[in-house]
């Protein structure tokens, strides 16, 4: 495999620091995959030019901090399942591919020190809580440290150099650059470089296989029998949506390569690239400019106005978080909604609107209202703790990406959502009936 020498850039320095002679270490964290990877590109690159020995490593953490144990949480799960697909692909190229449990502020320092690491390619990730670790860990380290975004199309850096206002400021952007930074994948074959041997125990849970669907036969599935139906993908009663979104979450399937695909059918797709491309990269570059991202602190100066002066209306609903946890509110649309969370890991896009908005309206304040929305969507949800949930729920309460609309009690200008708006749109019954059993007559 050669990459090729005109490659736009996708990393930037983390560090001061030089690189030294020794081995090239790509952190996993974002990206769990092999193929199609850049940041594992950019790190093979580095070896094979440098002629060092090569790893990939990932650090598996108890919880992702939060004071809640996540080692038996549906998501963990789904991620160690999509692990043991990423440890099959280095398997088959020879790249040797170590997993460690525990904190990487713990292990990678000394690991560096012990293996004689000259270099280590990091991938981006927006988000305060690893992006605060990764850059500990770049001041303190004595080696370069380089990130890179793999997540993104256009690198988060490169699109932007502020916090966008909505997708109209963004998506020209994007599309400027879209034709340098949309194209193939050099294709891995096999490891051109000596393979870095480590003090290695495999965790028990990865020598089996994995219960998992692997991410290119999601993509396959999506394209092949729902993409000709996505412009219908509001009604939640039909099967039209992608259902790809936890496979970009954990990395497990990159943007880049459905893009790519979409390319090459027949198959009408501007709605889906809108809302995988420009919405999704929209979200990163929120997370990655606004520190405040899922705080009222983060909403516009014109949606705090708003909620502010209203913040005292009455409300003729109030619920704890155990009762919306639950799904026992007065509201059998959102109801069946967060049953169909807590009971798949999956909320149909529509309705997680009308979910978030709800809860503003049935909440003591607005601040309260996007902690319970972001607890709630990070615990039930597969991609939870991800940009695109927190810009969802900034939207649907804070009017993020959104503009001032009829003033209304307790939402203030922030766009409102109603039942009876459910029923106009699509067959409310039947979804109601699927998640909760209950047949409305309202």
């Amino acid at each position: 495999m050669i990459l090729p020498m005109n490659l736009p850039l996708r990393y930037r320095a983390l560090n001061a620091q030089p690189s030294r002679p020794g081995a090239i270490l790509y952190w996993m964290n974002r990206e769990m995959r092999i193929h199609d990877n850049w940041a594992l590109l950019e790190a093979y690159s580095r070896a094979r030019e440098s002629k060092q020995s090569f790893a990939v490593v990932f650090f598996l953490m108890p919880s992702f901090g939060t004071a809640k144990n996540l080692a038996n949480d549906r998501m963990y799960e789904w991620m160690k399942q999509g692990l043991k697909h990423v440890e099959e692909d280095a398997q088959k190229l020879g790249i040797p591919f170590y997993v460690f449990e525990g904190e990487p502020t713990k292990l990678l320092p000394a690991f560096i020190e012990t293996y004689d690491i000259g270099q280590v390619i990091v991938d981006f990730t927006p988000l305060r809580f690893m992006r605060s670790m990764k850059q500990s860990l770049a001041d303190m380290l004595p080696i370069s440290v380089l990130e890179v975004d793999a997540h993104n199309i256009i690198p988060w850096f490169i699109a932007s150099d502020k916090q966008e206002w909505g997708a109209y400021t963004i998506r020209p952007k994007i599309h400027q650059l879209l034709p340098t930074y949309l194209h193939p994948y050099p294709v891995l074959l096999a490891l051109e470089v000596k393979p870095l041997i480590v003090d290695y125990t495999k965790p028990s849970w990865l020598t089996s296989p994995s219960t998992l669907t692997r991410a290119t036969d999601a993509m396959i599935d999506f394209l092949t029998h729902r993409l000709s139906r996505y412009e219908e993908r509001n009604n939640p009663n039909l099967d039209a949506t992608s259902r790809l979104s936890a496979y970009f979450h954990f990395g497990f399937l990159s943007t880049q390569t459905v893009a790519l695909a979409v390319q090459e059918i027949n198959i009408p797709a501007e709605s889906f690239l809108e809302e995988m491309i420009v919405r999704k990269e929209l979200a990163d570059n929120y997370c990655a400019y606004n520190p405040d991202y899922d705080t009222f602190d983060g909403f516009p100066d014109w949606a705090k106005k708003t909620l502010h002066l209203h913040r005292h209306d009455v409300r003729e609903y109030v619920y704890d978080k155990a009762t919306l946890e639950q799904g026992k509110t007065h509201d059998e649309a959102w109801n069946a909604a967060q049953l169909q969370m807590v009971t798949t890991g999956y909320m149909h896009g529509y309705m997680r609107m009308y979910w978030a908005k709800k809860i503003l309206e049935w909440t003591p304040s607005p601040e309260e209202a996007l902690a319970i929305a972001n607890e709630l969507n990070d615990t039930y949800e597969l991609d939870g703790r991800d940009p695109n949930g927190y810009t969802g729920t900034a939207w649907a309460i804070g009017g993020v990406h959104d503009r001032p609309w009829q003033e209304r009690p307790i939402f203030g200008m922030i766009r409102y959502m109603n039942f009876q708006g459910l029923k106009r749109k699509f067959d409310l019954g039947q979804y109601i009936r699927t998640w909760t059993g209950v047949q409305i007559v309202k």
